[in-house]
């Protein structure tokens, strides 16, 4: 489904022609960072840590894409070399610290190091994404997302964030759904909201043209096995199908098993 060689080493679409109006988004799919960045300074178990990807939610993601035959985009380069959910003039964009590690490899970047990554790896995604969501008529977008249980020494209870910027249709009954059907701690803008920079996506690609759209965060403790995360998988299927449903909105072309 790439466009280009460029495309295909940055972004990954899976079920690109998809009937379904739902656009599944993981921007933070995965930890690879290209040889070109000597591992950016930092130890194995870093690269490997929720600081360099969302551990889970790519699982969680396509597992979503299966039971909803829908259309998923995810990135496929460490948001360390360039967090494809942030514009390029954000200072968490290509970080230099995150939360208490430092990144070697981003400190001291030039005006021209940060045109270059926003061209390698910025431009090509966010390209595919529009592309793939200008392909569906009334077009859907879900970004899916997971958090670390103990951020910087703070414990956090809630299980499930459902995010939204100025657009809380499908949030609202995201969490009307989710509150009558599970005993897990949902909530709203939870661990974050829009006031951390983390809508960017939403803001990019469907507030603007009044898409319906939400942010879902899960904490990654409970999608740690392929098993959780498809049970995850099928639980967020099943609120879709459900949130959606109380606006109008039917997935006749939905296998979900919820």
């Amino acid at each position: 489904m790439a466009h280009s060689n460029q495309t295909e080493n940055v972004v990954q679409i899976t079920r690109g022609d998809a009937a379904s109006p739902v656009v599944l988004v993981c921007e933070h799919a995965s930890h690879f960072i290209p040889a070109v960045f000597d591992d950016l300074g930092l130890p194995e178990a870093a690269k490997r840590s929720h600081i360099a990807w969302d551990p889970g939610a790519r699982g969680v993601a396509l597992g979503m894409s299966q039971y909803l035959q829908a259309a998923l985009v995810e990135a496929k380069v460490s948001r360390l070399v360039y967090d494809c959910n942030r514009p390029p003039e954000a200072v968490d964009a290509m970080p230099a610290k995150s939360e208490a590690f430092a990144i070697p490899g981003n400190e001291g970047l030039t005006t021209q190091d940060h045109a270059q990554r926003t061209r390698s790896y910025y431009s090509p995604f966010h390209q595919a994404l529009a592309q793939q969501i200008q392909a569906h008529t009334s077009p859907i977008v879900i970004t899916i997302h997971s958090f670390t249980p103990v951020y910087d020494g703070t414990v956090r209870d809630v299980e499930i964030g459902i995010l939204h910027d100025a657009d809380a249709r499908l949030a609202d009954a995201f969490l009307t759904t989710a509150l009558n059907n599970t005993d897990l701690q949902v909530q709203r803008n939870a661990p974050y909201g829009p006031e951390h920079g983390v809508t960017h996506t939403l803001k990019t690609h469907a507030v603007p043209h009044g898409h319906l759209n939400v942010m879902i965060e899960i904490r990654n403790d409970l999608i740690a096995t392929e098993a959780e995360q498809l049970d995850m998988a099928n639980r967020l299927s099943g609120w879709t199908v459900g949130a959606l449903a109380t606006l109008g909105v039917s997935l006749e072309h939905t296998s979900c098993k919820a």
